[in-house]
């Protein structure tokens, strides 16, 4: 029998916390970077999502499969992330505008390497959860996941509309990271008091390539697949190309006379928010 609404509700917070700690910096982050001198590195915080997305997923789901509950294995990574991502907007902090690449890239490359695979394990915990609850997977998850979206996109406009003690917006200053690291370190919280996810012992051996999913390329024999997944990582990489550069783009338009004042150019963040929907 179905539990109450109750178990839905409490995963529908998990995804909104969970995409809230994206969205307060991934569309803004280009802007705050431009303006502390590290215009020229943009492409390198943005690569590096992508690169640490390669191996920690799967090291991080070998670990949850075999010897953590894969809440727990949730927040821990939140943990991490929220504390390095907390590192890097102090450290953005009292640095001012003599930021430098190899203090505030190391820091924000340890938080997204540990954030990254908390995307497909607040799945995992999700999943795990509704079966254990005796809900439908298929017609229960995705209005939860949708919340997900909201999350990210309530995030984008906190940090458009704030703004500090000398009235700049959080999407031009190291408080997205600030403001990222305090929801990631809420949700490391939170997830210690969903449901238990156990470790399911499986007998079936499986190897590193398993591990790793290589087995996938397998998939690029059928052209069809092959078709679909080049034409996927192409847009992934058209994605990140405007999560990074459109937020700096639009706010240059502030420096143009007929521009000046427009609601567009001063708040690109919540101009970039409507692609979301």
């Amino acid at each position: 029998m179905k539990s109450s609404s109750s178990v839905r509700l409490r995963l529908t917070i998990m995804n909104f916390l969970q995409f809230a700690i994206w969205g307060a910096y991934l569309t803004s982050m280009g802007n705050y970077l431009g303006k502390a001198g590290l215009g020229e590195n943009i492409g390198w915080f943005y690569s590096m999502q992508g690169i640490v997305s390669i191996f920690m997923p799967a090291l991080i789901g070998i670990v949850a499969d075999k010897f953590m509950p894969a809440q727990k294995a949730l927040s821990l990574c939140h943990g991490i992330a929220g504390v390095a991502m907390l590192a890097a907007g102090y450290y953005g902090m009292t640095a001012g505008t003599s930021v430098e690449f190899g203090i505030l890239f190391p820091l924000y490359s340890l938080s997204v390497a540990f954030f990254m695979p908390t995307i497909a394990l607040s799945n995992s915990v999700a999943y795990t959860i509704l079966e254990d609850n005796g809900y439908d997977t298929v017609k229960d998850f995705p209005p939860i996941r949708v919340f997900g979206t909201i999350g990210f996109i309530c995030s984008m406009l906190f940090v458009n509309f704030m703004r500090d003690g000398d009235g700049v917006q959080f999407q031009a200053t190291y408080n997205q990271f600030l403001t990222s690291g305090i929801l990631g370190l809420v949700l490391m919280l939170y997830a210690f008091t969903l449901p238990n996810c156990p470790v399911k012992v499986s007998k079936e051996k499986k190897g590193l390539a398993d591990a790793l999913g290589l087995k996938a390329f397998a998939l690029f024999k059928d052209k069809n697949m092959a078709i679909f997944f080049i034409f996927s990582m192409m847009l992934g990489v058209a994605l990140q190309i405007t999560n990074g550069y459109a937020n700096p783009f639009i706010t240059s338009f502030k420096a143009n006379p007929e521009f000046a004042g427009t609601f567009g150019a001063e708040n690109a963040n919540a101009l970039i928010s409507i692609s979301q929907v």
